[in-house]
């Protein structure tokens, strides 16, 4: 920019001195070679690099497109599917104490025992065979150990699943707000678009007023060189489209994802609501509560667990082996019921005991804090979803005020009473308005997504919506 501006200061000093003479003599002639027309000097463009609008594959999404497609592909939430499957495939585990357990073992072992061949005064060696041993075990009645520890692991799997619920609510955010850039992108897209169309008036028009000797020489270079930044300005907004698109894809989980085109515009949709209708909300709908909640009552189950682990087994075994001196020569059995009782370090359980009620303490001030925290966002989220949404009518007016501005400089211009700098301020003025406006109206629907995430919902109006299966019901 620093070197557009210095150009344009050398260029108005050399045509003030060099065309001092009559407009007659020296006005009307332009050296091309000098100063060549501006699409002479442009960049040229790879057609297979741009995006046809009449390409047949490109199909048309919106925002409920990409967010089923996130659903559908985003690793993360396929990563926190397989957590909630892994955490089952645990409680089963835990089950299985419960089924019989079998082992099977045979082999073949040469013995000299050392006692009897010193008693009998010659070596007492023997083969052993084991041509098959099956042992049986079933535990009957743990005295509610198993059930303990299986009651933990559902739980845990209840954890897991708030977290894939946590973890759909924040890609939905992410997918609203990728989609929101992108759809601001494109707008801003549209104001460069239309800005370089009315340079291109403009510099057309400041070209036949000074073939007619109406206007200076200036008042053309100074069109060209605005012409030239819009250029610039539209190449920078083209660019920021490809970059929002490729984020939305990458949120979505398809990188490389066909080409498609946005049906949705930036727009504002009302929502009525306070502070405390969005607590009420999100103490019903956010899932961070339940879990809060899982997590102190694993602790407690957990000071159960750890008061029961004196507590004996009741098992059932049973075995059966073929063998003897030769592989088949005998065979025998053995059944029992027995009391397993474990080793006890009472030193060990009463500092594992006191363990576990600090962990089920702790648990308790970490489910407040957590709570507490919750209010917070959403009173976060509410307030900045408020200042947005009071920033609008500002903003619109704000444009409308500049446009009529932009008009007003715009019909001088073309009356041949106005100047190219105070028509450039007015366009540039009119183009950051409307900038401004849809920049304003982005953080409005994306601080919007940002209040339905910290709530844990959808909001259309205040009202919930997003339970699809009550909606038919």
């Amino acid at each position: 920019m620093k070197n557009v501006i210095v150009f344009s200061f050398v260029l108005i000093f050399s045509v003030t001195t060099a065309f001092a003479g009559s407009v007659n003599e020296y006005g009307n002639n332009v050296d091309i070679s000098e100063y060549p027309e501006s699409v002479n000097v442009e960049p040229l463009i790879n057609n297979s690099q741009t995006l046809e609008a009449g390409i047949e594959n490109v199909i048309e999404v919106n925002l409920d497109d990409c967010l089923r497609l996130a659903l559908g592909n985003n690793p993360k939430i396929q990563s926190a599917m397989q957590d909630v499957f892994a955490s089952d495939a645990r409680i089963k585990q835990v089950w299985s104490n419960y089924f019989p357990q079998f082992s099977w073992q045979t082999g073949y072992s040469r013995i000299r025992q050392l006692q009897l061949s010193d008693v009998f005064r010659e070596n007492l060696i023997y083969n052993f065979w084991v041509l098959g041993q099956i042992s049986g075990s079933q535990l009957l009645y743990d005295f509610g150990v198993t059930k303990n520890q299986a009651l933990i692991r559902t739980l845990d799997k209840e954890g897991y699943k708030i977290i894939l619920t946590n973890v759909i609510n924040d890609v939905v955010y992410k997918v609203k707000d990728a989609y929101f850039n992108l759809l601001y992108a494109l707008e801003a897209q549209k104001i460069e678009e239309n800005n370089v169309r009315e340079y291109e008036v403009f510099y057309e028009q400041a070209k036949k007023f000074y073939s007619s000797g109406v206007k200076p020489k200036i008042d053309v270079t100074i069109a060209e060189v605005n012409l030239s930044n819009s250029k610039l300005m539209l190449i920078q907004a083209n660019h920021a489209v490809s970059i929002a698109m490729a984020n939305l894809n990458n949120i979505i989980g398809i990188p490389y994802f066909m080409k498609y085109s946005v049906s949705d515009n930036l727009k504002y949709e009302a929502l009525d609501i306070n502070v405390e209708k969005a607590v009420e909300l999100c103490e019903k709908s956010r899932s961070e509560f339940e879990l809060a909640d899982i997590k102190v009552e694993q602790a407690k189950q957990n000071i159960k667990l750890v008061k029961k682990v004196w507590f004996p087994q009741f098992i059932t075994q049973g075995q059966f082996e073929v063998g003897g001196r030769h592989p088949d020569s005998n065979y025998g059995y053995t059944l029992g019921a027995y009391l397993n009782f474990p080793v006890i370090n009472g030193m060990q359980i009463k500092y594992q005991l006191r363990e576990a009620k600090i962990l089920y303490s702790k648990s308790q001030s970490e489910a407040k804090s957590t709570k507490n925290n919750i209010y917070l966002q959403v009173q976060n989220a509410f307030y900045l979803f408020d200042e947005n949404k009071n920033k609008l009518p500002v903003a619109f007016f704000s444009m409308k005020q500049a446009k009529e501005n932009y008009l007003l400089s715009s019909g001088r211009y073309k009356a041949g009473v106005g100047n190219p700098t105070e028509l450039n301020d007015a366009q540039i003025s009119y183009n950051n308005a409307q900038l401004t406006y849809y920049k304003t109206l982005y953080e409005y629907n994306t601080s919007r997504a940002a209040l339905e995430k910290s709530i844990g919902r959808n909001l259309t109006d205040g009202v919930i919506d997003l339970d699809c299966k009550n909606k038919q019901n």
